[in-house]
């Protein structure tokens, strides 16, 4: 049976979702492929985020190329900079697009998927990490409070070159974590961002905090897996490796 072909549209300094994805989806039964069309951003700053977003349709039309069953816009901030609805305008828009090249799968955006799995965890308030500028983390945290989730603390790493954000060390993540002001959150929000690191830390995370955790790239894949079929395990669960035959990872376009 051939695997199903997961489409992924990744800024093109991105070099974690498409290792975190996999890892995850490894864990599920039956086997997928992975394939992305990159849309251009080097620095986390508006300018750069929004001419990012402007490349949406063209990066569709790539993936519709690739018949892919399901389509991921993968950049949190770059939604968030655009205020209040911006992930469901986006949604419908790669929605539209997709469905006009043939595409009849399911589409998500790492800030939507972050904001239902929140949900799913009747989490209300948050606590969140975040390599932003603090600028930038702040758009994040007006954007959740626009959907009804309260930020009651927040850490910024400050990186705005996005390779280096991809060279952030997640054991350093549960650390940040324990740094919050957790009394009132009811989960925390490890990785506010796809290209920072997590995966590896998300159990660690959740012993030192005693809270759910949940990240940008976990969300992304558990709301594929959803929108799938599929009941997926609980990503920090350390006691089922990932599976070698998920499928290879490609690039198209």
């Amino acid at each position: 049976m051939a695997p199903t072909r997961i489409g992924l549209i990744v800024p093109s300094s991105n070099v974690t979702m498409e290792t975190e994805l996999p890892q995850i989806f490894g864990r599920e039964s039956g086997a997928f492929s992975f394939h992305s069309s990159r849309v251009r951003m080097r620095t986390v700053r508006r300018d750069e985020l929004e001419a990012m977003n402007a490349q949406m349709d063209r990066a569709v039309e790539e993936l519709a190329d690739a018949g892919v069953d399901a389509l991921a816009y993968a950049c949190l901030i770059a939604l968030a900079v655009e205020g209040p609805g911006a992930h469901e305008r986006a949604e419908r828009r790669l929605q539209e697009r997709a469905r006009a090249r043939g595409l009849s799968g399911p589409i998500v955006s790492s800030l939507g998927a972050l904001l239902a799995e929140l949900d799913r965890l009747s989490a209300r308030r948050v606590a969140l990490v975040a390599p932003y500028l603090p600028e930038l983390t702040g758009a994040v945290i007006l954007y959740l409070k626009s959907c009804g989730v309260e930020v009651v603390d927040a850490v910024s790493l400050s990186v705005a070159n996005n390779l280096e954000v991809a060279a952030l060390n997640p054991a350093r993540l549960p650390d940040h974590a324990r740094q919050l002001n957790l009394a009132r959150a009811d989960a925390v929000v490890l990785s506010a961002c796809v290209q920072m690191p997590s995966l590896s830390a998300i159990a660690e995370a959740e012993r030192v905090t005693g809270l759910p955790v949940v990240t940008a790239a976990s969300a992304t894949a558990l709301q594929l897996l959803r929108a799938l079929g599929h009941e997926p395990r609980k990503v920090s669960a350390a006691s089922t490796p990932p599976r070698l035959d998920a499928g290879p990872s490609s690039t198209s376009g």
